[in-house]
């Protein structure tokens, strides 16, 4: 059995009890194994000092990604907050265990009639539940299954929801026990095959019995037009669009508004509206906080057409600040997946990026005429988007060549990647500086300050695009976004 997120080893307790010959227990934070381990090693009974439990700290994907066993048994249990997910704050956060690329790794390290099994918080009307399942017969598509609904059971209680999914047919006697299970635990049935409408929605009753309408519609011919016309979000989830518990419909905003005195604060997934919010109030702080000020500078009386001359400075330096911020963290988002750990990845990435921008920066100071700039500004751009596509061209080969590499190998491999992005990335902004301080100098303020204004706002911009496009997308406006400011340049 393999227990992804084991933590203080409530499933691992379980495991034992009903007699499973060894358990794989993954859990990412060390401090927790340290203290089964030592502190409360008595009182947990010494669980984690068992023959028949091995501990491994790591991440779940990269460790059953590196693991040659196969299971009968994997099982992600209420591995996240319900307080978050019921806030709606929890869709801003990125989760790669229930994506559809996800959902195979695990599916393809299962023995033959093993199970794969789900378990998270659920919602009504349902949203995580349907959510789950769509993206778990996503993921049985990608394995070739042809026929998902012969190795799909869900069952659900008052609170919470449990998907199985077996490598191999659903027998009648495994659905003989599910059945059995579901009387004696007060569990309803959501689906299993052959599941007929009387079946479910018996013991922890709702008004429309959405969770088994969803389910059939989920696993019929018409399951992409339901997804479109299904209040909430419940599109399977990708590594590109890892944003699992992200529910929230744009179209839905005006209906949820107006039940809200009818106690349909339930209804509102606030996690979007929480990011526009923040959004508005990005915009409006640094307008008042870094534009503002600007306009109080005053221009040397030798310089003319001042105003004109500011138009321009602010249509090269808004897409530059904003392609930087946009593609940085859309490099960094990429690579958790290869590095395991948000934390790597973002210290890694970051300062890589800085590091090599940094010496962009300083390797364009070659450039000393106002068209040798320009020429390198082009050239920078060009070779960046050249470098970009590329890495997205070869990203998934690439990182599956590597997954096998040490933790030190993998971060100096991620370094080297990314080394000649932030190089490029580092160009085009000195030599604008240059540019700007060549023909009015009075506005260097300005590009300074228009440039930490876009990189502000765009810092959050960059995660509703993702939500909503995903991370590619996210990387082709900010390639967008390099040219742009490369067509502008020499206009400064």
């Amino acid at each position: 059995m393999l227990i992804p997120g084991a933590g203080t080893g409530t499933d691992v307790l379980r495991a034992l009890q009903h007699e499973a010959g060894h358990v794989d227990a993954v859990e990412l934070n060390p401090s927790i194994i340290e203290l089964l381990q030592g502190r409360y090693a008595a009182f947990s009974g010494n669980l984690y000092h068992r023959d028949t439990v091995a501990i491994h700290i790591a991440e779940a994907r990269a460790f059953v990604e590196n693991q040659p066993a196969f299971y009968d048994l994997i099982q992600l249990a209420l591995l996240d907050s319900w307080g978050a997910s019921a806030a709606g704050s929890y869709a801003l956060g990125e989760n790669y265990l229930y994506t559809v690329e996800g959902l195979k790794t695990f599916l393809d390290k299962l023995a033959p009639g093993g199970y794969l099994s789900v378990t998270l918080g659920t919602k009504v009307p349902p949203r995580d539940t349907l959510k789950l399942l769509a993206t778990a017969i996503e993921a049985l598509k990608k394995l070739g299954v042809q026929s998902p609904e012969e190795q799909l059971i869900v069952l659900r209680s008052w609170q919470k929801s449990t998907l199985l999914v077996k490598n191999g047919l659903i027998t009648d006697r495994e659905i003989t026990r599910t059945l059995s299970f579901c009387e004696k635990r007060s569990f309803d049935p959501v689906y299993f095959p052959g599941i007929r409408p009387e079946q479910s929605n018996r013991r922890n009753r709702v008004r429309e019995d959405y969770f088994f309408l969803g389910s059939q519609a989920l696993l019929s011919d018409n399951a992409k037009a339901f997804q479109n016309d299904y209040k909430f979000n419940i599109r399977p989830a990708t590594d590109d669009r890892p944003y699992f518990f992200d529910f929230f419909k744009w179209r839905s905003l005006q209906e949820i508004y107006a039940a809200l005195g009818r106690g349909g604060i339930s209804l509102l997934e606030s996690g979007q509206l929480i990011l526009a919010v923040t959004l508005m109030q990005a915009i409006v702080a640094s307008t008042v906080l870094i534009l503002l000020p600007l306009c109080f500078h005053r221009a040397e009386p030798e310089e003319p057409s001042i105003k004109r001359s500011t138009l321009k400075v602010f249509a090269y330096f808004i897409p530059l600040g904003a392609g930087f911020m946009f593609l940085e963290i859309a490099l960094i988002q990429k690579f958790i997946l290869f590095l395991h750990h948000p934390l790597y990845a973002v210290t890694t990435i970051l300062s890589a990026i800085l590091v090599f921008a940094g010496i962009g920066s300083r390797w364009s100071q070659r450039f000393d005429s106002p068209k040798d700039r320009s020429t390198g500004v082009r050239y920078s751009v060009v070779a960046l988007i050249s470098f970009v596509v590329i890495f997205l061209f070869l990203l998934s080969p690439i990182f599956v060549g590597l997954m096998a590499l040490s933790q030190v190998a993998k971060i100096l491999a991620a370094v080297f990647l990314v080394a000649p992005m932030g190089f490029f990335m580092g160009i085009p902004f000195p030599l604008a500086l240059s540019e700007v301080a060549a023909r009015t100098p009075s506005l260097i303020p300005w590009a300074w300050g228009i440039n930490g204004c876009a990189s502000v706002i765009s810092a959050v911009l960059a995660t509703l695009i993702a939500i909503q496009f995903g991370f590619t997308v996210l990387i082709i406006f900010s390639l967008m976004l390099y040219a742009i400011a490369a067509v502008c340049f020499p206009r400064l």
